[in-house]
């Protein structure tokens, strides 16, 4: 989990001076609205200005949060999990693209197709931000064939990963998005209708 800098002596370090920097988490859905505006509005006015304000002090983790009551949300972040697994870099830029396209994956626009359509879709917007989307695809896509142990319900090739990002979160008893934690704590001043000009104050009063 995160550490504030000014418990940066509970880390036992090979360094003579054990440092910590601050952690933003973002704990956010590809189909909830409210994620999108934060998202779009960080990616567009925040996230340029770090490395030239405040670099080795500031690292913002985007933590995927499942909204199960949107089955589309699960299908959504799988597809963010396979490009992690194969274009690291692409990750932000894919979830920008996601979120600017998000009401294509909303419930009504994918109650009438398969699991395995929505998959090429998003496969589809991978190869958009130069992912490989037969690569996508081929991580996403579930068999019509039983297993070779026999087995029904073996999820795909990034169900594992899945599984390791929910339980993580799960740690932190997040359930609601956007939620924002500041170096371990839920920060409830910073809001999804935060402007960029808005943004700049809250970093400008708290990284230090």
């Amino acid at each position: 989990m995160a550490l504030d800098p000014k418990f940066a002596g509970q880390v036992y370090s090979a360094d003579v001076s054990p440092k910590a920097i601050h952690t933003l988490e973002l704990f956010l859905d590809y189909v909830c609205p409210y994620s999108a505006k934060m998202f779009l509005t960080l990616s567009s006015s925040v996230l340029p200005l770090l490395p030239e304000k405040y670099p080795g002090k500031l690292q913002l983790i985007f933590r995927q949060q499942i909204q199960p009551w949107h089955p589309s949300s699960t299908l959504t972040h799988e597809a963010g999990v396979a490009v992690l697994r194969l274009a690291p870099a692409k990750f932000y830029p894919f979830s920008r693209t996601l979120f600017e396209r998000q009401k294509e994956f909303f419930d009504v626009n994918v109650v009438k197709e398969t699991r395995n359509e929505t998959y090429r879709r998003l496969a589809r917007l991978a190869g958009e931000v130069g992912v490989d989307e037969k690569e996508v695809y081929g991580l996403l896509e579930v068999g019509e064939k039983p297993g070779e142990d026999g087995g029904l319900n073996g999820g795909n090739g990034v169900t594992d990963d899945v599984k390791v990002l929910v339980k993580v979160n799960r740690l932190t008893g997040v359930h609601v998005t956007p939620t924002v934690l500041f170096n371990g704590v839920v920060e409830n001043s910073i809001s999804s209708s935060f402007t960029g000009e808005q943004w700049e104050e809250w970093l400008e009063k708290n990284i230090k």
